[in-house]
């Protein structure tokens, strides 16, 4: 099986969104630099309250799904279909956009760190206007896989590690994403399976790795060449990363900030639809 070497990096860039909080933004720092079917990662991470304390007011959303995992902290989701969501430590919340959501992130904590990511994943043309839906994944329900050398948490798609198959928390999509958290002891290595149909990235958050010979770079999407397999080693005070992975779509993709369509006269309905009150009808 063909290794899987190091094609392009992304360093994320230092930046603010919503209220004004701090995130590093890799994928989608600009609308060129996408990784097909993802369109957006984002990084938090601060103990400074005043970097996260405003959150993400009341926003909508259409054409695409967010996953927001909190490794350290707590923020309540709250929608306009009456959902609420507690995100706390190891939690994962998955909202389809589809035709339109009205939502907000608001944080629970007054002090204390923050982290966390945020991904964007788009939706294909079929699915654009598909019903809004959104899911509470609790700690708990994410299969941690323990190794030699470290341990994954499959938040979604499909694995094989040490030669046994391993299902993620979240229902397969039409682009079969993959992510999962890898966490690598001082020293600890890790050879995995990655569809060659999928397009595909690393983000090293905390320590040291290497994809092959290749160090990786902390706090950069990794974007990966060719090739069926990922071959991981951390260095001598371990690792954390993502790995995320997902099927191409192969569509145009216009963006107009929280709303991703396939034209631009989609993207000017979504905007009449929102003036109008008809975004989430």
């Amino acid at each position: 099986m063909t290794l899987r070497s190091l094609k392009k990096i992304i360093p994320a860039l230092e930046t603010s969104d919503g209220a004004g909080v701090r995130i590093k933004r890799s994928i989608g720092q600009q609308q060129n630099i996408r990784l097909d079917p993802f369109l957006m990662l984002d990084e938090f991470g601060s103990a400074d309250a005043a970097d996260y304390i405003a959150g993400f007011p009341s926003h909508p959303h259409r054409g695409f799904e967010t996953v927001t995992y909190m490794i350290e902290g707590h923020m309540l989701h709250e929608d306009h279909l009456g959902n609420r969501g507690d995100l706390r430590n190891g939690g994962v919340q998955w909202m389809t956009a589809g035709r339109g959501i009205i939502h907000s992130e608001m944080p629970q904590q007054e002090e204390g760190v923050m982290r966390g990511f945020q991904l964007w994943l788009n939706l294909p043309a079929a699915e654009k206007m598909t019903e809004a839906g959104y899911r509470d994944i609790q700690p708990e329900e994410i299969p941690e896989i323990t190794f030699e050398g470290g341990k994954v948490k499959l938040i979604a798609g499909s694995v094989e590690i040490d030669g046994q198959p391993h299902q993620g928390a979240v229902p397969d999509r039409t682009t079969q994403p993959i992510y999962a958290d890898i966490h690598l002891a001082p020293g600890g290595s890790l050879a995995l399976p990655v569809p060659d149909t999928h397009n595909g990235m690393l983000y090293l958050y905390q320590g040291d790795a290497s994809l092959g010979e290749t160090a990786l770079q902390r706090s950069a999407a990794s974007v990966l060449g060719d090739g069926g397999q990922i071959a991981l080693k951390a260095g001598g005070s371990g690792a954390r990363l993502l790995l995320i992975a997902g099927k191409p779509i192969g569509e145009p993709v216009v963006q107009y900030g929280p709303f991703v369509m396939n034209t631009r006269e989609e993207i000017e309905q979504t905007l009449r639809d929102y003036r109008d009150g008809r975004l989430t009808a």
